[in-house]
């Protein structure tokens, strides 16, 4: 249960539930490292097809079960885990904005289970991502230097991006935001005029934030798509690799490519999650303080 007291947030929601995170977590790495493992293995495994060496083609067999167990798993259990803490969250947030207008206790209820998401989707895709990154650089390096290098380089790049835009993507989350709570309010006037007012204001809004989103991930794929070329390039010209060697290098390339853009999303969702937290908590900070 969510205490009166506490402040609705990721790190509540994490103490309050910190069995049932830790468990899809830990389902969720696993999961992880067997795909990141994978690709090499098929490289293995066509290098040992081709010398007629069955062993490795019959690992990758055995790791296919295994994910499938685990992945199926981990999706019946978040089910459970996280439609309990979105209960328990709506319920104090319903608490909480007892005495707000329904406008607003509607626009944040909904903004509030985003908090809940980001546990059960954007945390876990983030760790993905992490893994999968590391694990990409570490498995390059064993082929070439240079492959890691280039994935590495990538990295620091599209994180300097997101920095640039850092701060236009929290000023236009607010903007969304406060245009959200004024819907319900707008609709009940039933007034032609403010009605014609709000929709074309909130387009407007989705549109900036859409706008800066589309700039920035247009940049961070111009760079990571630069350096899978390079990797492909290098691979089938210049490091003597085999063909299941080839075929790992350029899906490890790519799979970076695929987990690199996951990590600048879960910084912008990051940004927005923490305007979200300071505003549905402004009327349960009033109404704790009443209380006292």
């Amino acid at each position: 249960m969510i205490a009166k007291t506490d402040t609705l947030s990721i790190g509540t929601l994490f103490r309050t539930f910190w069995g049932k995170v830790l468990i899809t977590w830990g389902l969720t790495l696993m999961e992880t490292a067997f795909f990141a493992l994978m690709p090499l293995m098929i490289g293995h495994s066509i290098d040992g097809l081709l010398s007629g060496d069955l062993q490795p083609f019959q690992f990758l067999i055995a790791m296919f079960v295994l994910v499938l167990i685990v992945a199926t798993g981990r999706r019946i259990y978040d089910t459970r885990a996280y439609g309990t803490m979105r209960v328990e969250l709506g319920k104090a947030q319903a608490a909480r904005s007892a005495q707000d207008p329904v406008s607003i206790a509607n626009a944040r209820v909904l903004m509030g289970r985003e908090l809940v998401d980001f546990l059960e989707d954007t945390a876990p895709k983030t760790m993905t991502a992490l893994v999968q990154v590391v694990a990409s650089v570490v498995i390059l390096l064993s082929f070439h230097g240079t492959l890691a290098l280039s994935s590495g380089g990538s990295a620091i790049a599209i994180l300097v991006i997101y920095a640039l835009f850092s701060r236009s993507f929290f000023r236009a989350n607010a903007a969304l935001n406060e245009q959200s709570e004024n819907q319900v309010s707008v609709l009940e006037s039933k007034s032609p005029k403010q009605i014609a007012a709000y929709f074309p204001g909130l387009r407007r809004q989705e549109v900036r934030l859409s706008d800066t989103e589309s700039l920035v991930y247009g940049l961070i794929f111009a760079v990571l798509m630069t350096m899978v070329a390079f990797n492909l390039w290098f691979a089938a010209t210049q490091s003597g690799a085999s063909a299941g060697d080839i075929f790992a290098i350029v899906t490890y390339s790519t799979q970076f490519l695929e987990a690199a853009v996951t990590l600048p999303f879960a910084l912008q969702n990051l940004k927005r999650l923490r305007e979200i937290t300071h505003r549905i908590n402004r009327s349960g900070r009033a109404l704790v303080g009443e209380g006292k």
